[in-house]
């Protein structure tokens, strides 16, 4: 069985995983940061573009950075990203096997029924299927940011930890050593930070007053102990990183990237309290009704719990943890719900089980579990026929950045792919309606969509990157071919850190506000950073600009003197003289354009 669940996350998470470029913004970062840390053999600090990048812990970046040592990287891993993307990937895989593998030796009871080996193995695979379909999932763990490695650091604490709880001391080790789900923790903290212990924290208080076992919990989890293994695992780092940074890196990390973010909003991430009510509905189609379903069943268990069968209320316990403390961060993203994919995973095989071995749902009443299977095959049906309605609403899709993707997407017949791929899964979940296969029901509906992913949802996004990501990979090969000794590099207007990713070089990034002009001309001659110092524009000096063609048109930006060298997609490259932009700056302070405001403090800056 485990096999089995290993070949599906190979397929899900690393079939062609190197296949695509970067994705901008935050990918390139990640990925510019680890390569830095493989070449540099500076291991401490994440640096990007010439400067600290305080924003994430450093687990990622070394797991990245252990790709980038290997040799021959030209050959087999030309667009650098099967590097960057391996730990998000892995880390997903790793879940899978480890919520199949929970199921597989501590099965939960439907009811007072135990599942028998085929339905134990049934359920097993679906909690791994289920979390690893997740659409959330599916992004995350293909793109190359540290969200789906903190999750599965956390999703395999919390695993351990309750593996150690449901087993007795006579069964010997089958729940492991004490102390490793806390080692596991430790490595989350060093994953995205300390909100790793709050996770985990809130979710063992919600799990002890539920259950009625704190006792037992204190006796066999040893919290006390065990925080003082997680501290001595990621406190090491914080305190040289401290030690060697100083005031940036508190202020940075702990004030605006932790602090600032759960009391304030940032980045314009302004979202309603309700935000997650709709990201856990689209985290889990078309299986949300199953979900509802086993979140209500894992809180409708009542009297002492045998620890061995409690599973179904912790998940309940995690996911709730999750939905309520990122529910009062004033910032939400959608990737925040990650970390309780694992759980909704978890109740959703649960719930199926339920309905494969009749126990009752909701009030009790048989139109209940109708209803859950009914709901369920309705979303897959409104997913299918969606899908083939592409040729309505796909040329409705407006994107600068993506002017011919419409045509193309059309074009390809992957979006009817995938509407075949749900209709499918459709009349098998009526097919397999009867009670002698509905312990395979779940399954049946996820292979279709294994098939999805595979046949249609991973060539769309080849099809993606060469519409948006592959003229700014042609421009960075364009500046390469161009580019003078020592000559700065900016981008202006849309901003792409993949273009310091692919030309290895600083690029000076301002936007399309006027000021931007002023601040690329004072920088040029002030700042400095790794790889970029101040140089005057003397006579004959120039620096290479990378424009889109919106900004071009722009009044501050037009007419100035400049040499066209190529042109890709949405981005023109400029060769202009340094004087010129200097008196271009000179005329926008006469005309009333405010002060360079570049030196001001800028937490996300690159």
């Amino acid at each position: 069985m485990l096999l089995l669940v290993a070949g599906c996350g190979v397929l899900l998470f690393l079939l062609g995983l190197g296949d695509t470029g970067l994705v901008d913004e935050t990918p390139p970062l990640f990925a510019a940061a680890a390569r830095a840390m493989a070449e540099t053999g500076d291991w401490l600090t994440p640096r990007v573009n010439g400067l600290p990048r305080y924003d994430k812990p450093p687990l990622v970046y070394w797991l990245m950075g252990l790709g980038y040592l290997l040799p021959g990287q030209a050959q087999w891993n030309p667009l650098g990203t099967w590097a960057a993307r391996l730990p998000s990937a892995l880390s997903s895989l790793a879940v899978m096997l480890a919520l199949a593998a929970t199921l597989w030796r501590w099965p939960q009871p439907s009811g007072q029924a135990l599942p028998g080996e085929r339905q134990r193995g049934l359920t097993a695979l679906a909690a791994a299927l289920a979390f690893a379909l997740s659409p959330l999932v599916l992004l995350w763990s293909r793109i190359a940011v540290s969200d789906a490695l903190f999750s599965g650091c956390v999703a395999l604490a919390l695993l351990l930890l309750w593996r150690r709880f449901a087993t007795s001391g006579a069964e010997g080790g089958g729940g492991g050593r004490w102390w490793l789900g806390w080692l596991v923790l430790g490595l989350a903290v060093l994953a995205k930070g300390p909100v790793a212990v709050v996770l985990a924290a809130i979710t063992l208080a919600l799990f002890a007053w539920r259950s009625g076992q704190a006792a037992r919990l204190r006796q066999r989890l040893r919290p006390l102990a065990g925080l003082a293994v997680t501290a001595a695992v990621a406190l090491p780092w914080y305190g040289l990183e401290l030690l060697v940074e100083g005031q940036p890196f508190w202020d940075s990390f702990f004030g605006y990237h932790n602090l600032q973010r759960f009391t304030a909003v940032v980045n314009h991430h302004l979202q309603p309290w309700w935000f997650f009510a709709p990201v856990l509905v689209v985290a889990s189609l078309p299986f949300t009704p199953l979900l509802l379903a086993g979140l209500v069943a894992a809180f409708r268990q009542r009297g002492p719990l045998d620890p061995a069968r409690s599973l179904r209320l912790f998940a309940g316990c995690w996911l709730l943890a999750v939905l309520g403390f990122f529910t009062l961060a004033a910032t939400k993203l959608p990737s925040y719900w990650i970390p309780a994919t694992p759980a909704a995973g978890l109740l959703m095989a649960l719930a199926a089980q339920d309905l494969a071995l009749q126990v009752p749902v909701g009030a009790g009443q048989r139109w209940g579990r109708r209803a859950v299977m009914g709901s369920s095959l309705a979303l897959v049906a409104v997913l299918a026929v969606g899908l083939a309605a592409s040729p309505l609403w796909i040329p409705l899709i407006r994107d600068p950045e993506m002017p011919t993707l419409p045509a193309e997407l059309l074009a390809s017949g992957l979006v009817l792919r995938a509407s075949a791929c749900f209709a499918l899964a459709l009349l098998l979940g009526l097919a397999l309606w009867r009670r002698p296969w509905r312990g395979a029901w779940l399954v049946a509906l996820q292979a279709p969509l294994l098939l999805f992913v595979v046949a249609a949802l991973q060539p769309m996004t080849l099809l993606g990157d060469r519409v948006r990501q592959l003229p700014v990979r042609r421009v960075a090969a364009a500046v390469l071919a161009e580019r003078r000794p020592a000559e700065p590099l900016a981008m202006v207007g849309i901003l792409k850190p993949s273009l310091h990713y692919y030309t290895r070089q600083v690029v000076l990034y301002e936007g399309i506000a006027p000021v931007g002009l002023l601040n690329l001309d004072d920088r040029l001659a002030r700042e400095r950073r790794r790889g970029q110092e101040p140089t005057p524009p003397r006579a004959g000096s120039s620096l290479l600009v990378v424009i889109d063609q919106g900004t071009a048109h722009l009044p501050h930006w037009r007419g100035l003197p400049h040499e066209r060298l190529g042109s890709e997609g949405l981005y023109q490259l400029w060769r202009v003289p340094r004087p010129a932009l200097q008196r271009r700056a000179a005329q926008l302070r006469r005309a009333g354009v405010p002060a360079p405001d570049w030196q001001l403090p800028r937490p996300e800056r690159y």
